[in-house]
């Protein structure tokens, strides 16, 4: 016994060795989490924050790996608001819907829905952020107990508090572990930003700095004016566009994202009126709009909000000579398609007069090809008894080469391929 008394000795002092050892393991590890943020601009945090402050729940989509977890802990923080992680795929459609108790007389009393303790948790702390991570790999019970989740704060029996944010997130249903899409119903119910790497935002990130995640400043004095833009610009283009109202994909992975409804025209119209108070970026709500009614609904909403801007054709025809005319040349264009269009509707040759006047000032300050059109169509619209004005004349040279142009082209379109 006495021969081994040297070996059980020396191994007595090998346990603090160890917890040393993984003490320094720690410090490193303390240092290595040990990261600033700083503020910098990045469009896809700034829609998600929006999205975030305007109480619409948000989907996040990307590839696995991409940042979103990391992301909406970093948002969590930012807002000082506690992060409750609900991973979706591993409940089931009871932990939403909530948990039958019996109570003393379920005949007089009913059957209560008991919630789940991260709810109460929320309910208890009055505010947090509840992220529903893996969503895309629930399966369509799961998703169908989560609808009233999403949309009413209901779980079970308990309402969650106002102060309650909702981000889920999900990937890609071809990159998911056993992947389901997304049912229309629950997608509906979602602002869908498509999540994606900013290069010098990692890098700068793995350097130790990362974006920081603020909720956007309104103005207050932009509030009335917010909410009546948004509801003229929405209301406008449904108003002209009645097919949009209401269109689900044919698709069933279309189906699973942004489409057009009245539930997220809604939540457009609150976007919109939130950017514009805000002041928002075009990409910005761009993501936003896009992400709510889908790409092609979006892509008419937002051409129909530069349209909202343009001039008065009527201001202009009072004034050319003080007329500012805008810099794109797709804005530009519509501006004097509808100055002409004005004259057309009420002739009158000082109009006109006035409208060559614009003409001339759009050929002085941007591409000539642009009047080619407009001076056309307001030349056809010349009453016999009216002068021709001077203005023409200066027209005139573009016009004819522009069309000599059009007329070169058409010729090598038509021509032999050897003659080419």
């Amino acid at each position: 016994m006495s021969a081994h008394a040297p070996f059980a000795v020396r191994s007595t002092p090998a346990a603090p060795a160890a917890a040393s050892r993984l003490d320094v393991a720690g410090d490193l590890l303390a240092l290595l989490r040990d990261t600033t943020t700083e503020p910098r601009p990045d469009t896809q945090l700034e829609a998600l924050t929006l999205a975030v402050a305007a109480d619409l729940p948000v989907l996040l989509w990307g590839e696995p790996g991409i940042g979103k977890t990391a992301a909406l802990t970093q948002l969590a923080a930012s807002l000082d608001l506690p992060l409750t992680t609900v991973i979706a795929s591993v409940h089931e459609p009871s932990d939403f819907s909530g948990l039958p108790v019996i109570g003393d007389d379920p005949a007089e009393q009913g059957v209560p829905m008991a919630p789940p303790d991260w709810a109460v948790r929320l309910v208890r702390a009055g505010r947090g952020l509840l992220f529903l991570d893996e969503l895309s790999t629930a399966p369509p019970a799961v998703q169908a107990a989560l609808l009233r989740l999403v949309l009413e704060r209901r779980i079970g029996a308990l309402q969650l508090p106002p102060g309650v944010r909702i981000v889920a997130a999900a990937n890609p249903r071809s990159s998911a572990a056993d992947g389901w899409e997304l049912s229309p119903p629950l997608a509906n119910r979602f602002v869908h930003l498509q999540w994606t790497h900013d290069h010098d935002v990692v890098v700068r990130g793995l350097g130790g700095t990362w974006p920081r995640a603020t909720l956007p400043r309104l103005d207050p004095s932009m509030l009335p004016q917010a909410v009546d833009f948004a509801r003229r610009a929405v209301c406008g283009l449904l108003a002209a566009r009645p097919g949009l109202v209401h269109r689900l994909p044919s698709g069933e992975t279309r189906r699973g994202g942004a489409w057009p409804s009245p539930r997220s025209w809604e939540m457009t119209l609150s976007l919109i009126a939130f950017a514009t108070a805000a002041g928002s970026s075009r990409d910005v709500l761009s993501l936003l709009v896009r992400g709510t009614v889908g790409d092609g609904p979006g892509l008419e909403l937002l051409a129909s909000l530069d349209r909202m801007d343009l001039p008065d054709p009527e201001v202009l025809l009072a004034d050319p000579a003080g007329a500012v005319l805008p810099e794109r040349g797709d804005l530009r264009q519509a501006v004097l398609d509808g100055v002409v269009e004005a004259v057309r509707k009420r002739p009158d040759e000082a109009r006109w007069d006035a409208a060559w006047a614009l003409l001339v000032r759009a050929l002085e300050t941007g591409a000539p090809d642009l009047v080619v059109v407009p001076a056309s169509t307001l030349a056809s619209l010349r009453r016999e008894e009216w002068d021709v004005p001077a203005a023409i004349e200066r027209l005139a040279g573009a016009v004819s080469l522009s069309r000599r142009a059009d007329h070169a082209a058409a010729r090598a379109a038509t021509a032999p391929k050897g003659r080419r």
